[in-house]
């Protein structure tokens, strides 16, 4: 998806063709809390990185583990900012061929942390699980695809961000790796939302109701949350 300035070059015409096959996939087709961590095995992440990754792997989950700690009893809105800040200037924009040699792959929070590089998915699904884990209901999150207007050019590309819902009927800020800060969706007229999903449901367009299961349309997303549950995050 589209580089950060200091990121590679990107190509267009793959942005546009994976856009196009996303929306061809879907034809066929809290405010303040303590952390959400009971399902999370916090020995068994350690013991997995420290097996893969050796020392690297042990702190990448520290850092990972002290965000947590640092963001749990913040207000929302520094939630959401420091989570946003954390993965966008840890992780370096990279296209998904140069750091798994796949075309697309959607990385969980823990192996973008280890490569330490990830394209739009991994920068939007590593804040979705991260939030939810400071306790932000998943009712209130979505990872949102957009079509993408590339600075002042006439290029269009297919882009992910994760959206924050006060309520569900509400305008959504914008957690986004293209900039550092986050504004309401209505500042952001270089995006044009295509469909949003998350744990729970799949929408298009301005529908209020839920399409499908999304693990059962988007496999991508299915593969990601058995990596994740694998790893001790869920």
């Amino acid at each position: 998806m589209p580089a950060s300035p200091q990121g590679a070059p990107f190509n267009p015409s793959r942005r546009r063709f994976l856009l196009g096959a996303a929306v061809a996939t879907l034809a066929l087709a809290g405010s303040h809390g303590e952390l959400a961590s009971g399902a999370m095995d916090v020995e068994r992440m350690r013991a997995l990185m420290l097996e893969r990754h050796g020392h690297d792997g042990v702190l990448v989950i520290e850092a990972w583990l002290g965000l947590l700690h640092d963001l749990q009893h913040r207000s929302t809105f520094e939630r959401l900012t420091g989570v946003n800040d954390f993965f966008n200037q840890r992780v370096r924009w990279v296209e998904d061929i140069q750091i798994w040699g796949k075309e697309d792959f959607w990385a969980t929070p823990l192996e973008t942390l280890i490569k330490g590089a990830g394209d739009c998915e991994d920068y939007a699904i590593a804040k979705y699980q991260t939030l939810k884990t400071l306790g932000i209901s998943g009712q209130c999150l979505r990872m949102i695809y957009v079509s993408a207007r590339i600075g002042r050019s006439d290029i269009i590309q297919a882009h992910m961000v994760l959206g924050y819902y006060k309520s569900p009927a509400a305008e959504p800020l914008v957690l986004d790796n293209l900039l550092p800060d986050i504004f309401p969706a209505s500042q952001r007229s270089d995006l044009i939302p295509v469909f949003s999903f998350n744990s729970d449901g799949l929408w298009t367009g301005g529908a209020t109701s839920s399409l499908a299961d999304p693990t059962q349309r988007l496999s991508r997303w299915r593969d990601v949350l058995q990596r994740m549950t694998l790893e001790g995050i869920l």
